[in-house]
């Protein structure tokens, strides 16, 4: 289930000054790679070139004003890099790993992450069998929420977090999820200047 789709009205060179002042020229680079090697690999939909900047990054942006300052993020099924590679670029305080089962497109994160010298690490393989915990896991268009807490669950901290970026039947999608034992569920609406309402759900776990 993809994440909302988030109309982009400010200019790119204020999205770059705004959200990317590190990494201007690398984000840039990101979505060359996207509109190029994404699409001819299958990644990215062949219609999807024209509009990665406000369909896909700035998508990705909201999410990252629910992450503390410094904390060890994991991006589950993280496909073309989306959010987790947007997240490292847009917040290089944080320590970001992206997890995704299918071989050619971990070759790609692989090649991205060369490219973009971004010190981003990639685990192949499922969520679910990874043995390892982060203050917060992320995850875009994965799977219902019921789902992506059974498959992401294991990787939440104590304290820590499941933010899932949803779109409009973020709400039903609460509503239909079973609450996991020791944990508190929030869902967020994220308005930004120049942003479509964006929606997060946050699964902490308490105990």
């Amino acid at each position: 289930m993809r994440g909302s789709t988030t109309s982009l009205t400010v200019s790119r060179e204020t999205l770059l000054e705004v959200y990317f002042k590190e990494n201007q020229e690398e984000i840039v680079r990101y979505v060359e790679i996207l509109s190029t090697w994404g699409i001819e690999r299958g990644l990215i939909g062949p219609k999807e070139g024209d509009r990665i900047w406000e369909r896909h990054i700035a998508n990705c942006i909201p999410v990252s004003t629910l992450i503390p300052l410094g904390v060890k993020v994991v991006d589950i099924g993280s496909g073309a890099g989306l959010p987790g590679v947007v997240l490292a670029l847009a917040r290089p305080d944080l320590e970001v790993t992206l997890i995704e089962p299918l071989a050619r497109r971990v070759e790609f994160l692989q090649e991205v992450i060369s490219e973009l010298e971004v010190p981003i690490t990639v685990i192949r393989g499922k969520s679910e069998s990874v043995k390892r915990s982060f203050e917060v896991v992320t995850a875009r268009a994965v799977a219902p929420l019921p789902k992506l807490l059974d498959i992401s669950w294991n990787l939440v901290k104590t304290h820590g977090a499941l933010l899932a970026i949803k779109g409009e039947s973020a709400a039903s999608e609460i509503e239909n999820t079973p609450p996991k034992k020791h944990s508190l569920t929030t869902l967020h609406l994220i308005e930004l200047p120049d942003f479509d309402l964006s929606r997060v759900i946050e699964v902490r776990k308490t105990a």
